[in-house]
């Protein structure tokens, strides 16, 4: 007889059967009808979010970039979700269950229905997960999914996730943004899109169409992008606004100002020094939350003289992280210890963390053959928090002779050049958005994932990938959190990354605004949002 019990994030509970009815959370009960919302849509408020870049990629197995994320999380659904509690809870599944060590089977809901009017099925749920896995698309999202050996429909809304070995964080896995269904037709015309010549997620990323609580209605590329609420949405928790425009507003002084004045619902990312003056505003203040979110200073490790660890380390042990924090960030922050925020299983204090020590750092300079220091290149994005960040950063490295340019692009350029290979050091953020210690290590660091994925550092070192596979594999809680605790203390020791720390997460909000929710990765969650 098959056990069956909620869903729950805690990975003890991931670790045995798990599965969750239609019925386990009020929150999430299906109206698998598709009828529309008894509520007056006309009465309901439109709002506008104003985001420092423009979104990579409205495509989700396209894309993993925060801004990203943040707009897509309105048009597309999952087979689960994390809920408020962090509790992984029902979506397009009505039900997950572990029937043997490798094999998942995954309900899906009956009468869900894509923007575009087509059906959701298990033929569609196979399509996708077989969509973000083939290596022919290249997804960055992948690396999320390769333990899957095969997905089989058994019936019309029933499906067999098959995995390579037994693999607890699945279901945390499934409920990250990667894991969002889009419609078979939006597939189809990408598939046929990239036959004649154009490039993976293209088609889609201009035609958006999901099953979510809003729908794509219009883009400007690089001003703004519309959603309005989806009437026919199959939860019977429908979208509380009419509809949400995200524009793109690089400048953090234009996006206060139009906060302060009525012409913002929502800004994001706000810098720590902004926070008194919003909070003074008579019309809008800061919300804070705590996150999973790693900022860091990343090393090449395929360029001189980043190739070489005790160049790395000599780096780490010239910033003040304290000071850091308590100067530009005005204390909203954490130091990091290691790449694994507190609030994400697999977090330990036990690490053989790379203390401030500027003495030890010129002799690590001496002995890699750098004593009178070397000249190198910052590349950052563009947000003021970023910048104050990168000149402190100057200063810090020009005490061990290193004398630092800093290069600043948008966002965009950013992401390909660090992603290609092409830069030697850069200000970096990574979001465990499973809030599991896999999410926070496997792509940052394994080989595999060298480039867009995540690593890029582009750090290779067989003994961190052994200990990270063993990891995957390991179904065991205890196992899992000594697994995880020695491969940071390997990453200590080969500092691919120098960790600066985790942040608050900082949200400016209209007064008006209510129902407002973020992620610890730092993703929104909107469709409550009203004013």
């Amino acid at each position: 007889m098959r056990k069956r019990i909620l869903f729950s994030f805690l990975v003890s509970l991931l670790a045995v059967i798990i599965v969750a009815c239609s019925n386990s959370s009020e929150e999430n009960e299906s109206n698998s009808t598709g009828e529309q919302s008894d509520e007056n849509t006309s009465e309901a408020s439109d709002l506008t979010i104003m985001l420092g870049s423009d979104p990579n990629s409205l495509d989700p197995h396209g894309a993993n970039d925060g801004i990203s994320l943040y707009v897509m999380s309105t048009m597309y659904d999952k087979l689960v979700y994390l809920d408020k509690d962090l509790t992984i809870t029902p979506g397009l599944a009505e039900s997950l269950e572990q029937i043997s060590d490798t094999v998942w089977e995954a309900k899906i809901r009956e009468g869900v229905e894509f923007h575009d009017g087509s059906k959701l099925d298990a033929e569609v749920v196979k399509a996708n997960l077989d969509r973000v896995r083939d290596p022919e698309i290249a997804s960055p999202l992948s690396f999320l999914y390769d333990m899957i050996e095969e997905v089989e429909v058994i019936d019309s809304y029933t499906v067999h996730i098959k995995t390579a070995y037994p693999f607890a964080s699945l279901p945390a896995h499934l409920a990250h943004p990667g894991g969002s269904m889009i419609s078979k037709k939006s597939i189809d015309a990408d598939n046929e899109a990239v036959k004649n010549g154009a490039l993976p997620f293209a088609t889609v990323n201009e035609a958006p169409v999901g099953t979510g609580p809003f729908k794509f209605e219009s883009r400007e590329h690089g001003v703004a992008i519309k959603v309005v609420k989806n009437e026919k949405y199959w939860d019977t928790e429908k979208a509380k606004s009419a509809s949400i425009t995200f524009k793109t507003i690089p400048e953090d002084f234009t996006r206060i100002a139009e906060l302060e004045t009525g012409g913002a619902d929502l800004i994001y990312p706000i810098s720590p020094v902004d926070v008194a003056r919003i909070d003074a505003s008579d019309s809008a203040h800061v919300q804070q939350s705590k996150s999973s979110n790693l900022t860091y200073l990343g090393f090449n490790t395929e360029v001189e003289p980043f190739n070489q660890k005790e160049v790395r380390q000599a780096i780490s042990m010239a910033i003040n992280k304290d000071n850091l924090i308590d100067g530009i960030l005005e204390g909203r922050a954490l130091p990091a210890i290691g790449p694994i925020a507190p609030t994400v299983f697999g977090y330990s204090d036990s690490i053989d963390t790379l203390g401030y020590d500027v003495e030890k750092a010129k002799e690590l300079m001496k002995e890699a053959g750098y004593e009178d220091g070397f000249k190198t290149t910052l590349l950052t994005y563009e947000t003021s928090a970023n910048a104050d960040l990168a000149i402190f950063l100057q200063a810090e490295l020009k005490n061990i002779g290193i004398e630092v340019d800093i290069e600043t692009v948008e966002t965009g350029a950013y992401l390909d050049a660090t992603g290609e290979g092409n830069s030697e050091m850069f200000i970096g953020a990574w979001g465990t958005v499973t809030l599991d210690a896999d999410y926070g290590l496997y792509p940052m660091f394994h080989s595999s994932n060298a480039g867009y994925s995540g690593n890029r550092s582009f750090l290779k070192n067989d003994a961190i990938d052994k200990v990270l596979q063993a990891a995957r594999e390991e179904g065991d809680e205890q196992k899992r959190l000594e697994l995880y605790e020695e491969a940071q203390n390997l990453l200590a020791e080969e500092a691919p990354v120098a960790y600066l720390y985790h942040s608050e997460l900082l949200a400016g909000l209209n007064n008006e605004v209510e129902d407002f929710w973020q992620y610890p990765s730092s993703i929104f969650f909107l469709r409550d949002m009203h004013k």
